[in-house]
């Protein structure tokens, strides 16, 4: 699964002649911070890492990844390779974890060398080969919360229309605003002010490292064609973000929207 109406699977670029009007992600890649929060993996129950030493590291510009010291991983749920490769960040041993039966291949590297002294004698684990990754005690998904992220639900009286070619598919004074960094304005609207004829449901779920995994998603019928997992819920979203829940948001770069009676373009994808 891949993150919900973000950074894996949003939609196509529009008017590439046209800046993004939205805040760009500060990090480039290569960029190290510390990471002042406690850490935990888990493979089929057992603990893989506990840690508060983990650093942050930018492999590219869009989100980090944790990198865990050597000394804070269950030496007993590694099995070395013998096979070790240089990457962006160093040199690394390659490992395979090994937990209650289950085998994750060349699932962790750990960093004997590296021009950047935070990332020596780290380990950084495939982020698919932990079931369970934690932040102090709530579950993550997808990738890390970046500490340059911020994520805001605001209410708004606006007035917000959502077409798709020429059918009406939501028409709501009430939405609810997410402005995310990095990403285009997500407008999410009562389930009332959707027209519920034209959109079916799906069995698709994705995950957001800010929002949390969702609850439904739905296609568009319209004009006889099927427009595949355009729109999505999340009915518990993460409790910082509790104004969306149970509200539902459409990729911007698949639909039309009017805002207070002006169109918007369709964003530019970074």
């Amino acid at each position: 699964m891949h993150s919900a109406d973000g950074r894996d699977n949003e939609g196509a670029t529009v008017g590439a002649d046209r800046e993004p009007d939205y805040p760009s992600h500060l990090p480039e890649a290569g960029h190290v911070e510390p990471a002042p929060r406690r850490v935990r993996g888990r493979l089929q129950g057992v603990e893989i890492f506990d840690t508060t030493s983990a650093v942050y590291v930018w492999e590219q510009r869009f989100y980090p990844q944790y990198y865990v010291p050597m000394i804070d991983v269950n030496g007993r749920a590694l099995v070395p390779t013998g096979l070790a490769e240089t990457d962006g960040q160093g040199t690394a041993e390659l490992y395979e974890l090994k937990a209650r039966g289950a085998t994750r291949p060349r699932a962790a590297k750990h960093y004997t060398s590296s021009d950047l002294p935070a990332i020596a004698d780290t380990v950084r684990f495939d982020w698919d080969a932990i079931d369970e990754w934690l932040e102090e005690d709530e579950r993550i998904f997808v990738h890390p919360r970046s500490p340059y992220v911020r994520v805001d639900a605001v209410r708004s009286r606006r007035h917000i229309r959502i077409r798709l070619k020429g059918v009406l598919l939501a028409d709501s004074q009430a939405p609810v605003m997410l402005y995310e960094t990095g990403l285009p304005t997500r407008y999410y609207v009562e389930r009332t002010a959707l027209c519920f004829a034209n959109l079916l449901p799906t069995s698709t779920v994705t995950e957001c490292p800010y929002k949390g995994a969702t609850s439904e998603y739905w296609s568009a019928v319209v004009n006889g064609g099927t427009h595949p997992d355009i729109a999505w819920s999340y009915g518990f979203p993460n409790y910082q973000l509790s104004a969306i829940a149970g509200l539902v948001a459409f990729y911007n770069e698949r639909v039309d929207i009017e805002l207070d009676g002006v169109d918007l373009a369709r964003p530019k994808r970074r």
